[in-house]
């Protein structure tokens, strides 16, 4: 049967708009990635077929190699799965963290630290101050990131967050903070308090250490 011959509100992608992610199986999930299937196999039977592998040869041990052997399946999407999955593993190893000090703040955000573009983080956090995600809001040019309340906050409200903390990295090795720096700390921290979302810190980060533009709010 060919995709297009399953009724609409079988395919992945409607049950996505209606239901949500998390109400479709791992194959529809992994069809939504491959967009489209191959002679002789539509995108469910594929990514079915993928599944099969996933659990034969374990999470751990997939490479863009094993999934090539899948057929129809070419490099760059076997590439494009794996990406996926290695994100999904990192996103959960970090939601599982608690911050507790901005010392930690600085070890959650060793991959942009040395970075030659400046990247604004957000770790949006429960009460108890779990991390529930981090998201890279913007990436800026080598001494400017561009980034507006509504882009900090929207996720905010998104994964229900009581508090959040803000880092940037400064790809010049400065730790001072700029006048930018300052007024965007204030502007959130405002914003934050009018919406009931507190902003325990804002890190300025290098490679080696890290300044704070906030007191202490950890407690």
């Amino acid at each position: 049967m060919k995709l297009k011959e399953i009724q609409k509100i079988e395919r992945p992608r409607e049950k996505l708009d209606r239901y949500g992610a998390q109400k479709l199986d791992d194959h529809e999930l992994i069809a939504i990635l491959l967009g489209s299937g191959v002679q002789g196999a539509n995108v469910l039977e594929l990514s079915k077929n993928i599944v099969k592998l996933i659990k034969k040869v374990g999470l751990g041990n997939l490479t863009v190699e094993l999934l090539m052997k899948v057929h129809g399946l070419g490099k760059i999407k076997a590439g494009q799965i794996i990406a996926s999955l290695e994100y999904g593993r990192r996103a959960h190893t970090v939601a599982q963290e608690v911050i507790l000090s901005p010392e930690k703040v600085f070890d959650l955000c060793s991959d942009v630290r040395d970075s030659k573009r400046e990247h604004f983080i957000v770790f949006y956090l429960n009460s108890r101050n779990a991390v529930i995600a981090r998201e890279i809001i913007s990436i800026g040019t080598l001494d400017a990131s561009l980034v507006h309340p509504r882009e900090v906050f929207e996720p905010a409200l998104r994964h229900s967050a009581a508090r959040v903390c803000l880092a940037h990295n400064h790809p010049s090795g400065s730790l001072l903070p700029s006048s930018n720096d300052e007024l965007l700390t204030e502007q959130l921290v405002q914003a934050g308090k009018l919406m009931g979302i507190q902003v325990v810190d804002h890190l300025i980060l290098t490679k080696t250490h890290y300044n704070r533009l906030l007191s202490d709010n950890w407690s």
